[in-house]
This record gives C-alpha cells, structure tokens and sequence, in this order.
C-alpha cells in the first residue's frame, strides 16, 4: 500500500502539470475565440483567473499564518502549491486504492478522473463555496472541466503503470 501511495503521488505531481497544460491549451484557444470577437471565452478566462478554487484555498490557509493578504504573484504561486498538493494527494489515493483492487484502473484512468471532476468540480469545491454552484456554471465550464480531470486521471494511470513496471 506505501508503495501504491508514494507510486500514485508521483504520477498525480506529473498529471498536475499535464493538466495545467491542458488549461494552458484552453486558454489559448478561448483568446484566439475572443479576438474573433467572442466576449465569452475573455469572461471566462478573467473569471478563472480571480475565483480560481485553488487560490482561496491557499489564501484561507496563509491570511492566518502571515497576518495578510498575499500579492498577487504570491497568489499565483500559492494556488500552485495548494494544486499540486491535492493533485499528489488524490494520485497517492488513487495508487493504494489500486493495490486494493485492480478495478479502480477502469478505463486507464478515464473514471478516475471523472470521478475526481464529480468530486471535487462539482461537489467539494461548490459546497465550500470556493466556486458557485454547478448550475450556475456553463455547460462549456463543465466540459472544460471534466476533459482537464479525464486527462489528468489518464496521466495518472499512465505514470503509476509506468513506474510499478520500473519497481
């Protein structure tokens, strides 16, 4: 099970970061769809830029430890932190639920990260009210949403099988 933990954590670091350029993709695609005079994707980017889940919760962590707020290259950074900490986290569970049970791989990780999407998108996050509700999201957001989780539960998988291999 510490061997599926620590397995899991690395290849959940590595499916942050794929992630991360999976949005890094998203956006570039939402400004070239914004300067063809589509005003939405600009609002949408704007929006995930100011509400971004991972920035509150990094804020509601440090506020009490420092005594302030943090700067805006700071909230950057700190968001960063708190992503890829929960990225490793849910990759470390996500290693010892395989060691438990081959099934949790369902789909190479297409179900994981759907799963992670469910939870965490569109139930954690909302009911903390680190984002507004899902209903009061897009159904592009969602999408948006839910293919940024498929490809990191992908990657995760990915990573995790290629290095039980390795061990």
């Amino acid at each position: 099970m510490t061997r599926g933990f620590l397995t899991g954590m690395i290849a959940g670091l590595v499916a942050s970061w794929t992630m991360n350029q999976f949005w890094a993709v998203q956006a570039k695609l939402q400004k070239q769809r914004q300067s063809a005079g589509d005003e939405a994707g600009e609002n949408q980017q704007r929006d995930r830029e100011s509400d971004n889940p991972t920035v509150k919760v990094a804020e509601a962590i440090t506020r009490p430890l420092l005594g302030r707020e943090l700067s805006k290259g700071e909230k950057k950074t700190a968001g960063a932190v708190v992503h890829y900490a929960f990225g490793a986290l849910v990759g470390g569970i996500y290693g010892m639920l395989n060691e438990a049970t081959p099934a949790a791989r369902a789909g190479f990780g297409l179900a994981y990260g759907a799963a992670v999407w469910l939870g965490a998108d569109e139930g954690m996050v909302p009911a903390l009210k680190l984002s507004p509700p899902p209903q009061d999201s897009t159904l592009s957001q969602h999408l948006g949403g839910l293919g940024a989780h498929v490809v990191y539960g992908v990657t995760t998988e990915a990573v995790r099988r290629a290095l039980r291999a390795a061990a």
